[in-house]
């Protein structure tokens, strides 16, 4: 087996910070610098460094860290091919993760869905930004994401990290009811895209919800994506935006690629495009 004080130097190397790495793996940033301390007295030199009032992997510790990731990846593909081969054992936890509105749009399909076909699975959804997400599959805290990236963003996969694209997802005006261009629907929408204009931004917010009641109350336009699932009787009105330029940000699924062969794991990757392709995707775009 492998050693769980490697985990947590690897969920350190990853996160960059003791508290960080203790966030990922539900311990207190105590519990991580013993973990750490223990782990450099077992093999003998020292693996972290004091850097200000931080820590930080010394050359030995990145050495460690980098040539640990085949041993980690054989272990899980190992763990995986015998619980397979043996009759009744099934993983009882599956862990879905994403971004919020993919929890509503995606996750949450494919969790009931998982539920109904293995009732003695628990599948549960932890709500997380990509980074986060990236942190908790290392750390084996979560075994498939959604995530997403907007267009030129860097790319994240990496040698253990898998990502598969799921659907591009088009980011619509977001106009008051009474606004006027909701009248003039075509023109507005070939001046936004044509113009090439820079907004001028007045309000900032972390949430749709919150963006959705500015904009409904007259102080503003704003951008939402097509996924965000809106009621109807709200007083605004989204216009797609066409073109070539139009915005649009990238959803991914994300998962170890030490696990992509696992059953359960292919199966929820599985039922993450068949729900994309079911809420009205075609050829990777969600349409209006």
């Amino acid at each position: 087996m492998i050693d769980h004080r490697l985990t947590v130097l690897r969920t350190f190397a990853s996160c960059g910070t003791v508290t960080a790495a203790a966030d990922i793996l539900g311990y207190s940033p105590s519990a991580v610098s013993a973990q750490l301390r223990e782990y450099q007295r077992a093999v003998g030199v020292p693996l972290v460094a004091r850097e200000g009032r931080g820590l930080r992997l010394t050359s030995a510790g990145r050495t460690l860290v980098d040539r640990s990731d085949a041993l980690v990846a054989l272990w899980e593909e190992i763990r995986g091919e015998v619980r397979d081969a043996t009759p009744g054992q099934e993983p009882t936890t599956l862990r879905l993760g994403g971004f919020s509105s993919a929890t509503g749009a995606l996750l949450s399909t494919v969790a009931a869905r998982l539920h109904h076909d293995h009732p003695a699975l628990d599948v549960t959804i932890t709500e997380a930004e990509p980074d986060r997400c990236i942190d908790l599959l290392t750390a084996e805290r979560l075994d498939v994401a959604v995530t997403v990236s907007m267009q030129a963003a860097p790319d994240t996969e990496t040698s253990q990290i898998e990502q598969i694209p799921l659907l591009d997802d088009p980011l619509d005006v977001l106009l008051p009811a009474d606004h006027p261009g909701t009248t003039y629907r075509a023109l507005f929408t070939t001046a936004f895209t044509a113009a090439g204009a820079t907004p001028r931004v007045v309000h900032e917010v972390a949430d749709w919800v919150s963006s959705v009641e500015i904009v409904s109350r007259g102080l503003g336009v704003g951008l939402v994506p097509r996924l965000v699932q809106l009621s109807s009787d709200l007083p605004v009105v989204r216009v797609p935006l066409d073109g070539p330029s139009a915005p649009r940000r990238r959803v991914l699924v994300m998962l170890r690629r030490s696990s992509r062969a696992h059953a359960l794991v292919a199966e929820a990757v599985d039922l993450l495009q068949r729900t994309a392709a079911d809420a009205g995707t075609v050829a990777g775009t969600v349409t209006a």
